[in-house]
């Protein structure tokens, strides 16, 4: 494919270790000027086509639920199509959360494969994004969990992950047991340090560190500018690629507006208020069970799948006719339907962690059954993995931004496009993303607070 498909000077091209952190980056771009595509495969021509001007362009994956031979089988001809793309920089694009395992979403894996294909001695790795409520100090994570901050190997619902549990808060022990390369933490002071040598004005090079794969603390908004100038400065120094959350964007965002790059964010227009929109989850996480528990007593109506039926093939076409039927009749009398196939973690059995696939292909065949018959405007995917697979049944090949969730970064109210030219609007949300009341919210269009 053509590299002038796209607009000239792309700034970033990205590729989402899942979907829903796949349109956390869109968010972060989009909201701030920079008009942003999401494919969810690599393009065809005539796909490009009506995206041809936008300057960041982003292809969503499921690496995060993938094994290492997975990713040398598939992640090779991704980040060469990202590199053909000529973009300033381009971003694996990871959990904020860092999830990840040796055997299932290796970030340590990726940065393998990535720092071969763009030829790259070093790669910088920014995990902390305020915006977020993540914070890396001294190169250990942090996050956010309702009104408390904890350490990522303590958080109630990351180190208890029913797929990759976070049990280690120090991100470079966490990825030195995912990979053999040399790392450092580089902290904030002396990331400036090191900016200073770069504007000496006395030609002075500045040495980065020699170690392969560099951890830059975030934990605040200086913090996070002196990233970004990191990244902006030594681009040509380093190569384009980069790796970590949308904490890459949210720096890069600050490094651009300083040097004059990109104007003042879009207005955007605010979504309407629908009667009825359609929910599928396939999320195992408390705060879900909150925003479902939530959702029923605001004209949400429950429905229960059969979690073994669907991925044991023993009575799985059964289960679907009823759940599809069950949520029919709730659309008919006007109320809102959430399929889920889990209420919190303590619902879940150990079938749940090892057929996710197979249930989040099924869920999506839902989804897409409910938005036609019913002639659905808007809907709603929950659960990271979940929403990968989902919206692979759905035949939807593009996201954009429809409106960010301000009170909720990093789960945006997005654009879809049919493969038959319909459009639809659609949210992705994370497991442990979100207030109590994201789904009604959602339905109703309030979307700024």
């Amino acid at each position: 494919m053509s590299r002038n498909s796209f607009a000239q000077d792309l700034f970033l091209s990205f590729y989402g270790d899942d979907f829903t952190g796949s349109t956390d980056v869109m968010e972060a771009l989009s909201s701030n000027g920079i008009e942003t595509v999401l494919f969810t495969r690599i393009p065809e021509a005539h796909h490009i086509e009506q995206f041809k001007n936008c300057r960041a362009v982003g292809l969503a994956g499921i690496s995060r639920s993938q094994s290492p031979q997975w990713m040398d089988d598939n992640l090779p001809d991704i980040f060469q199509w990202l590199q053909r793309l000529n973009a300033k920089h381009s971003h694996y694009k990871t959990c904020s959360t860092f999830d990840s395992a040796p055997q299932q979403g290796s970030i340590g894996r990726a940065i393998e494969i990535g720092r071969t294909v763009f030829d790259q001695k070093q790669v910088p790795l920014i995990v902390g994004a305020p915006q977020l409520r993540r914070y890396t100090f001294f190169g250990h994570l942090f996050a956010a969990y309702r009104d408390r901050t904890c350490r990522i190997d303590r958080h109630p619902i990351m180190s208890q992950h029913p797929a990759t549990p976070m049990t280690e808060a120090d991100l470079l022990l966490h990825l030195g047991r995912q990979s053999s390369l040399s790392s450092a933490c580089v902290t904030s002071d002396q990331v400036k340090t090191l900016l200073e040598g770069a504007y000496d004005g006395h030609g002075t090079r500045t040495t980065l560190p020699d170690q392969q794969c560099l951890l830059l603390d975030v934990y605040d908004d200086p913090s996070q500018a002196a990233a970004g100038a990191f990244l902006h400065t030594f681009r040509k120094l380093l190569g384009p690629f980069a790796v970590g959350s949308s904490g890459v964007e949210y720096a890069l965002l600050r490094a651009w507006r300083q040097a004059d790059l990109i104007g003042p964010a879009p207005q955007i227009s605010s979504p309407k208020k629908l009667d009825r929109i359609a929910v599928v989850s396939g999320s195992c996480s408390s705060t879900t069970a909150n925003q479902i528990e939530t959702a029923l007593s605001e004209n949400f109506a429950g429905v229960p799948v059969d979690y073994h039926a669907l991925i044991s093939g023993q009575g799985t076409e059964l289960a679907l006719e009823q759940t599809a039927k069950a949520a029919s009749k709730h659309l008919q009398s006007g109320k809102s339907p959430i399929i889920y196939t889990a209420r919190g973690p303590e619902t879940v059995t150990s079938a749940q962690t090892a057929s996710a696939d197979i249930a989040g292909r099924h869920l999506g065949a839902l989804l897409d059954r409910l938005i036609r018959e019913h002639k659905l405007e808007r809907a709603i995917i929950a659960g990271g993995d979940t929403s990968s697979l989902a919206l692979s049944e759905m035949n939807i090949y593009a996201l954009t931004l429809r409106h960010p969730i301000p009170q909720t970064p990093g789960s945006p109210l997005c654009n879809a496009f049919h493969n038959d030219g319909t459009q639809l609007e659609i949210a992705l949300k994370g497991g442990q993303i979100g207030k109590d009341d994201y789904f009604i919210s959602l339905r109703d269009g309030k979307l700024v607070q």
